[in-house]
């Protein structure tokens, strides 16, 4: 039986938890372009992915998922673009604890549905966090108000493979039966 490759994106903004999420899930070493932060994002993290991140996870027999992780700056933008056209589907992870970057996720929700007609959803990050908004709160942050149009968001932790499995589970169900998502 011939093994089956699907393509997912892992988008959000810096400290999201996009290279943990990968690193957590892959089969594989995982491949990451981090370099030293030099900016304002070296306050809260010594190393930014600066071109993709990537990783496998055969998540069922014949099945193997190549993540793919964006970078979370948008002076990066332009993988992007690059990235996003060669993908099945797409997790837009939001930091639930920073809502000064829940406008990010927006950006990159209009970014790729402008671009490509995938499922996406929404994962909420750091949602242990004291100070993190609930998912109503980040699902009018992110205008989100059309229940038809509207990605699902599941809490997903960036370290847990559990937390992890879960969305991918719902992400590759949807590359198999779009109108689930």
């Amino acid at each position: 039986m011939e093994t089956e490759i699907l393509r997912i994106a892992i988008a959000g903004c810096v400290g999201a938890g996009k290279t943990s999420l990968i690193r957590s899930i892959s089969d594989i070493e995982i491949v990451d372009t981090d370099k030293k932060s030099t900016d304002e994002i070296a306050l809260f993290k010594d190393k930014t992915t600066v071109a993709l991140d990537f990783g496998l996870h055969s998540l069922v027999p014949n099945q193997l998922l190549y993540l793919y992780g964006t970078p979370g700056q948008p002076r990066f933008d332009f993988m992007w673009d690059i990235l996003i056209r060669q993908v099945q589907a797409c997790i837009v992870l939001v930091d639930a604890h920073r809502p000064e970057y829940f406008h990010y996720g927006l950006q990159i929700l209009d970014f790729v549905k402008q671009r490509v007609q995938i499922p996406i959803l929404i994962g909420l990050t750091h949602m242990d966090c004291p100070t993190a908004a609930t998912p109503e709160e980040i699902a009018i942050a992110l205008t989100l108000h059309n229940a038809s149009q509207t990605p699902p968001l599941m809490v997903v932790n960036p370290t847990q493979k559990a937390s992890i499995i879960e969305a991918l589970k719902v992400l590759t169900a949807a590359i198999m039966k779009p109108e689930i998502i």
